[in-house]
């Protein structure tokens, strides 16, 4: 039992250290910590439900990733940029201006209390990047868990992802010089 003990004070040190630095940070780490756990928690969930359900080992097809990843940028931006989803980022963020088309630019919200997951969550809720990752592995979860309705989800936001390429690619032709 005395090889667990090092292993267990390192982490406690780890720990107070975060919650050291984090009290006269401006990054939020215990925020990120928490954030962290959870996304490692609701991973290793769907990975044993997958195990249960008899998904894992099966390969993630070409096709599949390809919608995969399609849908990972645009539930991305869904999430993180959409005004119809500004009500649901609200108490994290707060607008600074319009986006690209139906999209508006936000940044994280003064918390008046300095609640570090609060500002995380805020980060994350502002950043496509960051959120692509949790969309992904979500997608990739769904994949395994349920792969007919994740086919279905994924094929739904490829699909308007195209469509909004497609209203670019026709709005910038508007654009274009006419002839006679």
């Amino acid at each position: 039992m005395s090889g667990a003990r090092p292993t267990r004070g390192r982490f406690e040190r780890t720990v107070r250290a975060v919650l050291r630095q984090s009290a006269d940070d401006e990054r939020p780490l215990t925020g990120y910590v928490a954030l962290g756990a959870g996304y490692a928690l609701t991973a290793g969930v769907a990975l044993v439900a997958s195990t249960r359900n008899g998904t894992t080992g099966q390969p993630v097809s070409a096709g599949d990733l390809a919608r995969i990843t399609v849908a990972t940028h645009r539930l991305s931006r869904l999430i993180t940029k959409e005004t119809v989803t500004a009500p649901l980022r609200a108490r994290f963020t707060t607008p600074v201006g319009p986006g690209m088309a139906s999209e508006v630019n936000e940044e994280v919200a003064t918390d008046p209390h300095h609640d570090p997951l609060s500002h995380a969550v805020g980060e994350l809720l502002t950043c496509p990047f960051c959120m692509a990752q949790w969309t992904a592995t979500a997608l990739v979860g769904a994949h395994l868990v349920a792969p007919r309705q994740a086919r279905l989800a994924t094929a739904v936001l490829t699909a308007v992802a195209g469509a909004d390429a497609l209203h670019f690619l026709y709005a910038s032709l508007d654009r274009l010089p006419k002839s006679g």
